[in-house]
């Protein structure tokens, strides 16, 4: 019987490995009959999914590297520290997902090389390929001293050390240039971007929506690690990291509403099609309702109240994204474009990837702060939640 308990596979691990036997399926399929038998992209239709999804999305969702990077080294807010390296760990994974994902978009991938010779500096997508290079190298050297504490390596660890402020205030240039140039990228074809998703703030859009959801990943992978791998969650920290996500989401409402005002969309905004239905489902889930979550102590001090408020964030960070590089553009070129299977799969592969890679980083690596012993005193345990008003601290963490 205990052999048997032994044996028992999981749920979620049966659904990994569908999910990895279908995704190399369309892999093998997608690199030996080329993009037109794997996808239902078309000469009116380039950009779909893995483009939206894979990169637009996946860039975004990893900036929480820099956020909390920023936060730590370059304002010295120390109370962020045992946040550091997931932080950092699900940004250096999520950028090497989003290379990966991006050989498979590419018509002749064994060519990616070429922008490092053949320099094309007028171009928007020249320069977020070399910043997104640049900055995954950035992260790699910031993820580093894991592998180097892990095998008690201590002269790589000094040398690191030494040049993280410089290191982490060239990774803060990069993020904030590249995140901000994907949404460069559509100002170049305003007739073909709906009205609604046009706008000539669109780097600052991208770049605000970034800063947003790269705290409420950290919130969501905070969460998901607490039960996975059976470790009390930051609620403090997370609670303060929600407040930036409030203030960047309210920022980024603010400018939603001047192009409207500014450039008279309300013909667009309150016609009830698909695509305005669409915007009013980004707008609400993905802005006002965290916002308004985010802003009652009641929920922003709660660890399911944030993660949830969490989810809303990502969920209109998604549509947004999607909108701007599907919906928009379909509605232009007149092209029904739905993903195929094998785009889906081969795009929840990638995602399973990076989920297992993270687990076993966390199993081998110190990738979190050792736990604190329960019999220690218990003024010892609200080290970390310091930043909060001294003789409310221990009840906001009780709470």
């Amino acid at each position: 019987m205990t052999l048997l308990k032994a044996h028992r596979i999981s749920f979620w691990t049966i659904v990994f490995w569908i999910i990895m036997a279908l995704g190399l399926t369309a892999t093998v399929i997608r690199f030996t009959q080329g993009l037109g038998a794997a996808t239902h992209l078309s000469d009116k239709f380039p950009w779909g999914f893995w483009i939206g999804f894979d990169v637009l999305c996946g860039v975004g969702l990893a900036a929480g590297g820099f956020v909390v990077a920023a936060a730590v080294y370059i304002f010295n807010l120390d109370y962020y520290k045992p946040i550091l390296r997931p932080a950092v760990l699900t940004a250096f994974l999520g950028y090497v997902l989003v290379m990966v994902a991006l050989f498979f978009d590419l018509g002749r991938p064994w060519q990616f090389w070429h922008p490092m010779v053949m320099w094309n500096p007028h171009s928007v997508m020249f320069e977020v390929f070399w910043c997104v290079m640049f900055y995954t190298t950035v992260l790699a050297l910031e993820f580093s001293p894991l592998v180097f504490e892990r095998f008690k390596l201590e002269k790589p660890q000094k040398v690191l050390h030494a040049i993280i402020v410089p290191l982490v205030i060239l990774g803060v240039i990069l993020s904030s240039l590249h995140q901000s140039s994907l949404g460069s990228l559509y100002l170049i074809v305003p007739e073909k971007v709906y009205p609604l998703w046009y706008s000539s703030n669109l780097p600052y859009l991208f770049f605000l929506t970034a800063i947003a959801v790269g705290p409420a990943m950290v919130t969501i992978e905070s969460f998901l690690s607490s039960r996975a791998f059976k470790r009390e969650i930051e609620l403090p920290i997370l609670a303060k990291l929600g407040k930036v996500t409030a203030v960047a989401l309210s920022v980024y409402l603010v400018l939603k509403i001047e192009d409207i005002v500014n450039d008279n969309l309300w013909s667009y905004v309150f016609t009830f099609n698909l695509e305005g239905s669409l915007y009013w489902a980004e707008i609400i889930l993905g802005a006002v309702v965290p916002i308004i979550l985010l802003s009652y102590k009641k929920t922003s001090s709660n660890k399911k109240g944030l993660f949830y408020s969490a989810l809303f964030v990502v969920l209109g960070f998604i549509l947004n994204r999607m909108n701007l590089s599907v919906t928009s553009i379909e509605h232009y070129t007149g092209a029904h474009y739905f993903p195929s299977w094998m785009e889906i799969s081969i795009t929840l592969m990638i995602v399973a990837v990076g989920f297992a890679a993270f687990r076993m980083a966390v199993k081998y690596l110190p990738v979190f702060p050792e736990e604190k012993k329960s019999d220690e005193p218990l003024s010892k345990t609200f080290d970390v939640v310091e930043f909060i008003d001294g003789k409310h601290a221990q009840t906001a963490v009780l709470n």
